[in-house]
């Protein structure tokens, strides 16, 4: 265990971190198939943090991007799923020097303020359904220190380890 000046961590276990688009997926239209299946790992992702199997992030960025949905009960239904994140991690001057620096790189504002607030928590992965935010973060992985990937092909890999 050890404090990195946001929040206390506990090594052993995989650190998770789901971005908003990725807790929204359950919520998205499930007629494609690519959606389904993307929804279907979240879950799948969040009931493996329930039971213990990983370790899950919630931070004060996925809070602040809730809060622009238009739509009152997703809003509160991706806040209740956030919240089912053992570590809580709020946004102070470091992350937002480090989110600036993300974004310098062509994340979008909140991505980077994503990205940052999983490094400040000691998150292995980052996961989002964000296609562009994944290959920009591949293009960059060399100053991530933060591997940031799809739910879906996450949970494939998982699965086989």
């Amino acid at each position: 265990m050890f404090y990195n000046g946001f929040v206390l961590i506990f090594r052993g276990m995989i650190r998770i971190y789901l971005d908003t688009c990725c807790l929204n997926r359950p919520f998205d239209d499930q007629t494609q198939d690519r959606v389904r299946a993307e929804a279907k790992a979240v879950l799948m992702i969040l009931e493996g943090v329930s039971r213990g199997r990983w370790d899950s992030v919630h931070s004060e960025a996925v809070d602040l991007e809730a809060m622009a949905m238009k739509d009152w009960s997703r809003r509160m239904r991706v806040k209740r799923m956030a919240r089912a994140g053992t570590t809580r991690v709020w946004i102070g001057d470091d992350i937002v020097r480090r989110g600036h620096a993300v974004e310098s790189l062509g994340f979008s504002r909140f991505d980077a303020l994503h990205v940052a607030c999983a490094e400040a928590a000691g998150a292995d992965m980052l996961l989002t359904t964000d296609d562009s935010m994944v290959r920009r973060a591949q293009r960059f992985r060399d100053r991530l220190p933060v591997r940031v990937d799809n739910p879906l092909t996450w949970l494939q890999e998982a699965s086989l380890e």
